[in-house]
């Protein structure tokens, strides 16, 4: 038996909501609803199919009653490529693995405490699977944080590394790339109006010229671009970056960046003339996922090429209007680095592996153990000959967010405010390095989104992605 709007609203707020004549939610009191924000969130990520399907309608429909809207950054960053934005700051792009209600409440806070406007909170479409979270259920959570925490205004969620895997490509390239766009379609119905489609896997070093080797790059990720622009809801324009080398590989170039950008501007326009392109581009300067291993578990220092990344972000605005360059891989930069990236124009720092640290820093000591007694049985495949059991297990235990989803929730309470009070100290210290503070007016500028409502129906179940599929992809 289906149950109506209103019963959905009547189990979880009583009278304190309700529908209105107009079909939309309308709140009466704000105290009691947003009391309830933790226990849709538990429903979305631990409910059964019809119970997660209501508390992640629920949850969109109260942020948009509070003034809470998913949002594209594309305006802000366009308005950066055309020197619109006197301040220099850089945008953090935050990959919440674990616990990404809490982590989220504690960005949330830090931001809310500091005048912080653009955030990012974005999931690759490898962390989907190893995590447990497909876009419906991440979104659910960042909107239920910001509820919880009072949060007004434009929420960016991102699709991160919407990657092609070259394995597959080559072996036969239709269901791939019919992988990337049923992502593509589900992830924009859960609310992700920025999406990075990163094609650079397909990048043939191997050919004579730049052009030839950035070629299938730039045409697939202009033929993505379409996709989501046929996809994107009434009055949204999607943010979209694209990437001209693999994080881990040679540092970029200006010649790369050139040629991806005009290669991908020619055919984007003889696909649509006009249809509006990128919003910005990543590079490799020096950084890799993770960071690098050492034997006794600790990561190796690593020098960004900063130079790089501020001639080629100044060029990619100056030339192609775009909001400026992306750098990956940075978390697990040592802390006097994150000051650089907004002395060097960088748009947008994506940040994900010590957020995981964090939580397994922070997790009481038996389900530590836990953790690495499965990833032994459940990864010993992933292990090279050469690592020691420290290099092992840092780099393999990601593996394990999924399966300890529920456990790591339900951690004890001295514990889960330990991990929250880490998260919402590193969130500050970045925010703080990346020169955010006070940027929520620049924000509200240029971002002018839109209310877009859904029904219970839009939020049905959807098929993961086998691991297998997902293996040789990057975070």
């Amino acid at each position: 038996m289906s149950v109506s709007p209103q019963q959905i609203v009547e189990k979880y707020y009583g009278d304190a909501a309700s529908i209105g004549k107009n079909g939309t939610l309308a709140v009466r009191d704000t105290a009691k609803v947003t009391a309830q924000a933790e226990p849709l969130a538990r429903a979305s990520a631990f409910g059964s199919e019809a119970d997660r399907s209501t508390a992640r309608w629920l949850i969109w429909e109260t942020a948009l009653a509070l003034g809470i809207f998913p949002a594209s950054i594309n305006d802000l960053y366009l308005a950066r490529g055309k020197g619109a934005i006197e301040k220099s700051f850089t945008v953090p792009a935050m990959n919440l693995r674990v616990m990404s209600f809490d982590s989220a409440r504690a960005a949330f806070r830090a931001g809310l405490s500091r005048q912080v406007g653009p955030l990012i909170y974005e999931i690759a479409r490898s962390e989907m699977t190893y995590t447990d979270q497909r876009p419906s259920e991440y979104t659910s959570s960042i909107l239920a944080a910001a509820i919880a925490e009072g949060w007004k205004g434009p929420v960016f969620i991102q699709g991160d590394h919407f990657q092609v895997s070259a394995k597959k490509y080559a072996a036969n390239p239709q269901p791939e790339i019919k992988a990337i766009e049923d992502l593509i379609r589900e992830a924009v119905g859960a609310g992700f109006y920025n999406i990075d489609i990163d094609t650079s896997t397909l990048v043939d070093l191997s050919k004579p010229t730049i052009r030839e080797q950035q070629a299938v790059n730039s045409k697939l990720c202009a033929d993505f671009t379409a996709f989501i622009r046929s996809h994107q809801p009434a009055g949204v324009q999607i943010s979209i970056g694209g990437e001209i080398g693999e994080v881990g590989g040679h540092n970029s170039t200006e010649e790369e960046l050139r040629a991806y950008l005009d290669l991908y501007g020619e055919e984007l326009k003889r696909m649509d003339p006009k249809a509006i392109g990128l919003s910005k581009i990543s590079l490799q300067t020096g950084t890799s996922h993770g960071g690098v291993v050492l034997p006794d578990g600790t990561i190796a220092q690593v020098a960004v090429d900063f130079d790089t990344l501020k001639k080629l972000s100044l060029i990619s605005r100056k030339d192609y209007g775009l909001g400026g360059a992306v750098q990956h891989g940075a978390s697990t930069l040592p802390d006097s680095a994150f000051c650089k990236f907004p002395e060097n124009e960088t748009c947008e720092v994506h940040l994900a592996t010590n957020f995981q640290n964090i939580a397994f820093e922070n997790v009481p000591p038996d389900l530590r153990s836990e953790v690495d007694e499965w990833v032994k049985k459940n990864c010993a495949d992933e292990r090279k000959e050469k690592d020691t059991e420290e290099q092992f297990l840092y780099k393999s235990r990601k593996k394990a967010v999924g399966p300890f989803k529920k456990a790591f929730w339900e951690m004890p309470a001295a514990n889960r405010k330990a991990l929250n009070d880490a998260w919402e100290k590193k969130f500050g210290f970045l925010f703080d390095q990346l020169q955010m503070n006070g940027t929520r007016s620049v924000m509200e500028k240029f971002v002018k989104p839109v209310a877009i409502h859904k029904s219970p129906a839009d939020f049905g179940a959807v098929g993961a992605e086998d691991a297998s599929a997902v293996k040789d992809l990057a975070d």
